[in-house]
């Protein structure tokens, strides 16, 4: 039998009901009308994104990605702010967030008592559900002036003027900044990415895990040996997702990260970032080329947050090799 017959009885069986066939003919076009759907949505955010924001690109230029300048009264416009503090905010998350979704997934897996594993992982999956308003809220009226008064202003007080420490933490003592919004971030992203990498760990096998504490490993060496090299693609694709959502999230920065447009100097310094200023802004553009702007970044952004979830994919494809 040839691959052509076979495909053919396997399509449409013989003896099969007219009823079945058509079901089948009819399951085949929902599934590729529902695929050409996303991608058909997914290209036409992308066009409409890009022709709402031509006039800026067509204005300012290449200027537009590499200005501080951001000036409705008159009308001048550049990203650089925005993008810095975007990119600056995802990854100190990112960073603060990781090593301690790791520590928690471990012990959920390898430490905790049965008894207590499950409850404990609900209230992690919980948490990542908590809308970033929340978190927006208890960052300004908590965080914040906590941050300031025991941080920022002892800072302050004892670094030396126009030493290293002085610039390098230098900034406004209110602590909405940089910093506080990477926290902010990195609290939202842990529970999710804690969830994640305890769902991976659970899926290697137990006698893998016994068979490496029979050789003598201590729980590190099982955790850093076999656990991680055995889930390694999974983690990847899990810390790209959340560097992603960092990038997109907007309410939670909006309220902490002080909303300045310049290029942050310091890490306590105010600053903004594309999702932040798009939804400060939007309602208020009343001028065509401040609309026009703000869509721009909206379509800057898109390009980022594609460009990580390409490069997941593309180390992703080298660990399969």
């Amino acid at each position: 039998m040839t691959t052509d017959t076979y495909s053919s009885a396997i399509s449409s069986p013989r003896g099969a009901p007219a009823g079945h066939a058509l079901g089948e003919v009819v399951f085949r076009f929902a599934c590729t009308a529902a695929a050409t759907l996303l991608l058909a949505a997914l290209a036409g955010v992308v066009v409409s994104l890009f022709i709402g924001g031509l006039p800026a690109f067509k204005q300012f230029g290449f200027g537009f990605l590499t200005s501080t300048t951001w000036n409705p009264v008159s009308e001048v416009y550049g990203a650089a702010g925005p993008i810095a503090g975007t990119l600056i905010t995802a990854f100190l998350s990112l960073i603060i967030a990781l090593p301690l979704a790791l520590g928690v997934s471990v012990f959920l897996v390898e430490f905790c008592p049965v008894k207590l594993s499950r409850p404990i992982a609900v209230a992690v999956e919980l948490l990542a559900g908590i809308p970033s308003i929340v978190y927006g809220m208890w960052g300004l009226f908590v965080l914040a002036p906590w941050f300031a008064k025991n941080v920022q202003l002892p800072i302050a007080m004892h670094a030396t003027p126009g030493g290293w420490i002085d610039k390098f933490f230098a900034g406004t003592p209110n602590g909405a900044n940089i910093f506080t919004a990477s926290l902010i971030l990195a609290i939202m992203i842990l529970p999710y990415m804690a969830a994640v990498f305890r769902e991976l760990f659970m899926t290697v096998p137990p006698q893998v895990r016994e068979a490496a504490y029979g050789l003598g490993c201590t729980p590190f060496e099982v955790i850093k040996s076999v656990v991680i090299p055995y889930v390694r693609r999974g983690m990847i694709g899990v810390v790209m997702l959340g560097l992603g959502r960092a990038l997109g999230e907007t309410m939670a920065v909006t309220f902490i990260i002080g909303n300045a447009h310049g290029f942050p100097h310091s890490l306590f310094d105010s600053g903004s970032t594309i999702a932040s200023t798009v939804a400060n802004e939007f309602a208020e553009a009343t001028s065509e080329m401040h609309s026009a702007a703000l869509v721009a970044l909206g379509f800057l952004l898109f390009v980022i947050t594609f460009a990580v979830l390409a490069v997941a994919r593309i180390l992703l494809r080298e660990e399969k090799i």
